[in-house]
């Protein structure tokens, strides 16, 4: 008799498709949770930043970015430092570039203007309330030094110690935070070199400031001799729908020369 047909081969398993689990209108995409993390609400002022930066992604940022010789600016700090202390007054190199930002807005006053969008008007402010980022425990804060325009060198460092002890001990008024006109972050305190920094509304523009790094440089343009510099890095932001490129890079320059000329500086302080 024929030898009986080989019984066919049993086709693979096909595994068992996963159970579908239907995902609540709005929530996140993710499909997986990490079982030991933990979600809580925004509070205080990160839920103030979340609101701020959302609005600033509606701005179109226009970046400029350079780097300053500090060279005579440490020499010129160093000769004053002891002097301020005397007064019972901390001197970093922050009064200093405040100041030059200040002087470098009487000639760009583009750069210290408001910008109502859904109006098409811009203010220009004739005070110069510059804002400084602080990095504190209970998150960024950014306090404001008023009227910079008609303070001294010793005044900027006296306000800028009373808003640090401030900020550090959560003691900051809404006076001390409201009517700024221009932002400084002092990112390069905690490290960095060049960012990208993100300009809060109605204000048109904000600087960061790099970590000053001890670096190699041509003694000069027409020099092959190469020496030790300390460079601090600049990143500039400005709002495209107020502030054209030549405006914040003459703007760059003039705060450039100021800090790396502070003689020129200190014609104009008050």
């Amino acid at each position: 008799p024929a030898p009986a047909p080989a019984p066919a081969s049993a086709a693979p398993a096909t595994p068992a498709a996963p159970d579908l689990v239907e995902v609540p209108e709005g929530a996140p995409t993710m499909a997986y949770y990490d079982k030991a993390g933990k979600t809580e609400p925004c509070r205080g002022l990160q839920r103030l930043m979340v609101k701020s930066m959302a609005e600033s992604l509606s701005i179109p940022h226009f970046g400029y970015c350079d780097e300053v010789n500090m060279d005579e600016l440490m020499q010129v700090r160093a000769a004053l430092k002891e002097a301020f202390l005397g007064q019972g007054v901390k001197l970093s190199y922050m009064p200093f570039l405040i100041k030059a930002c200040s002087l470098a807005m009487m000639q760009q006053p583009l750069i210290n203007s408001t910008l109502d969008a859904a109006a098409g008007t811009i203010t220009y402010h004739e005070d110069h309330n510059i804002g400084i980022a602080m990095d504190t425990p209970r998150g960024l804060v950014v306090p404001n030094v008023k009227r910079c325009q008609t303070l001294s060198l010793l005044d900027v460092a006296r306000e800028l110690n009373r808003l640090q002890h401030l900020a550090a001990t959560g003691n900051l008024g809404e006076t001390d935070l409201t009517g700024t006109t221009m932002s400084l972050s002092n990112i390069g305190s905690i490290g960095g070199t060049y960012t990208k920094p993100v300009i809060v509304p109605p204000q048109v523009a904000i600087g960061a400031l790099g970590s000053m790094q001890r670096v190699p440089r041509y003694a000069s343009p027409d020099s092959d001799e190469v020496i030790a510099a300390h460079i601090l890095n600049v990143s500039w932001s400005g709002d495209h729908r107020a502030i054209d490129g030549g405006s914040m890079a003459r703007f760059g320059n003039a705060f450039k020369s100021y800090v790396e000329n502070p003689a020129s500086m200190m014609m104009h302080l008050r």
